[in-house]
């Protein structure tokens, strides 16, 4: 039966339709608008949006699994359609950040596990994929980079390991395609600890320009960043909080999930730093 793909233009979700496409899987994206459907001839593209509940029904017929992204607003009421279309299996793009001890009262794991939990408790199976630290996370310098070949960081030593949305993307084929759902809702990394810095030293590598480092403080990053509102102040924290972290002994974590479940190492960030050059220039 067909696999729906809600949010395929996403990173992760464009590449969990090729992947699924690829392993020859009936596949069916979803998008919010049509007339930015770009998906190329093969993929039937349907349009749904999880806070309009009236537009659900018709993208989940016939559908047994999907994947989507965590999102609280209108998780119960998917969860209650896919439960009605009968759907057998959700994959669920949430965050690392649920399993992290130090991590449980911030707001971007608050809502990553509201989501999980709606989703468990109104529709299907859930089978959550739960990376820490993204590779992408690093197009937000992409603007500074193209027009000053700077970075300003808060705690530039700040330790990770992120994880190629490829990589992320292969793990939720792998989900659909039955793989354990007890391996796959494990703690999601990278396979190499880097550093904020280092993580700027390779993408200046394959843009082949030199790119500085401006160290800030907490302060001005939310001057910075931080748009004023409650909601805002909030992410802006959990952020922080996480990079500030990174500089403390074992306040990082690398994981073989992704190598157990791929059969391959990740791939590492300056495979990322390549693949998304252009984004920097």
């Amino acid at each position: 039966m067909t696999i729906l793909v809600i949010g395929a233009r996403g990173a992760v979700g464009r590449q969990v339709v090729a992947g699924l496409r690829a392993a020859g899987r009936p596949v069916r994206a979803s998008v919010r608008d049509l007339a930015k459907a770009d998906f190329g001839p093969g993929i039937e593209v349907v349009q749904a949006d999880l806070t309009l509940p009236e537009t659900l029904p018709a993208a989940l017929d016939g559908v047994s699994q999907v994947f989507l992204y965590a999102e609280p607003s209108g998780a119960a009421d998917f969860g209650k359609a896919a439960s009605a279309a009968g759907v057998e299996r959700v994959v669920l793009l949430s965050s690392g950040s649920v399993l992290v001890p130090w991590a449980t009262s911030n707001r971007i794991t608050a809502e990553h596990r509201l989501t999980e939990e709606l989703l468990s408790a109104n529709g299907p199976e859930l089978v959550p994929i739960r990376p820490l630290a993204l590779a992408n996370n690093a197009r937000s310098w992409a603007w500074s980079i193209r027009s000053e070949r700077i970075v300003r960081l808060v705690h530039p030593e700040s330790v990770s390991a992120p994880i190629h949305e490829r990589d992320i993307a292969e793990v939720a084929v792998a989900a659909l395609s039955g793989a354990d759902p007890r391996a796959v809702s494990a703690l999601l990394t990278g396979g190499e600890p880097l550093t904020l810095r280092t993580q700027v030293g390779l993408i200046a590598a394959a843009i082949g320009a030199p790119i500085a480092v401006e160290e800030i403080d907490e302060t001005r990053a939310h001057e910075m960043f931080g748009m004023g509102g409650t909601v805002e102040t909030e992410l802006m924290e959990a952020v922080l909080h996480f990079v500030r972290r990174g500089t403390e002994p074992g306040g990082w974590y690398r994981t073989d999930t992704a190598e157990h479940l791929l059969g391959r190492p990740p791939l590492q960030f300056s495979a990322w730093a390549q693949d998304h050059a252009a984004d920097f220039t």
